[in-house]
């Protein structure tokens, strides 16, 4: 079964995105060199699954992507990519291997482990995560602290996980950021 990790950037205050759903405060962060963990995500992460507002954050942020698969391939190389959504209205890009769907995360989470070999990057959102852990299928939950409190917003994971089921892997400063990598057993 591939491993499901949660890898984000959150806000001191625990917000992943703004009160208008922008995700342009990240940006505006000290991040340093954060390559080595970058790298061991994109080497580990066979597939990608996102919500729908990540995904609109995204092709309205930097619309090129939607020019062709080389603007989105610069992000998430040729992985496929899985988006939960109940839109109708989301553009696709083309010549890449991005799926809408919508429902459980379970038998999409099935269909996922039958399709690639190796992990699967949970890039957001928070409640997709969380609805990811009500399934039992969230192993690893990577956040990247920043130095910004937003006051408000979308929060990193609006579940209760308790301590017993987290345990720290690893921690890793790069710039101003603090990155936190903890192991959650699975209920």
């Amino acid at each position: 079964m591939p491993k499901v990790t949660y890898f984000t950037a959150t806000s001191l205050d625990g917000y992943i995105a703004d009160e208008n759903g922008s995700l342009e405060w990240l940006f505006e962060t000290p991040h340093g060199d954060d390559e080595s963990s970058w790298g061991r995500l994109m080497a580990e992460s066979a597939a990608l699954v996102m919500g729908g507002t990540t995904y609109r954050w995204m092709i309205d942020h930097d619309p090129e992507m939607l020019t062709g698969p080389e603007k989105w391939r610069e992000y998430y190389d040729e992985r496929p990519v899985w988006v939960f959504t109940h839109a109708t209205d989301l553009p696709e890009v083309q010549g890449t291997q991005v799926r809408f769907v919508q429902g459980d995360v379970k038998p999409v989470y099935d269909e996922i482990a039958t399709t690639v070999d190796g992990g699967i990057w949970l890039v957001g959102g928070g409640d997709l995560v969380g609805q990811f852990d009500d399934a039992g299928l969230l192993d690893e939950v990577v956040a990247g602290i920043c130095p910004v409190t937003l006051g408000a917003g979308a929060p990193l994971l609006p579940r209760r996980i308790t301590s017993k089921r987290m345990s720290v892997i690893d921690v890793l400063q790069t710039g101003e950021q603090v990155q936190i990598r903890y192991r959650i057993a699975r209920p």
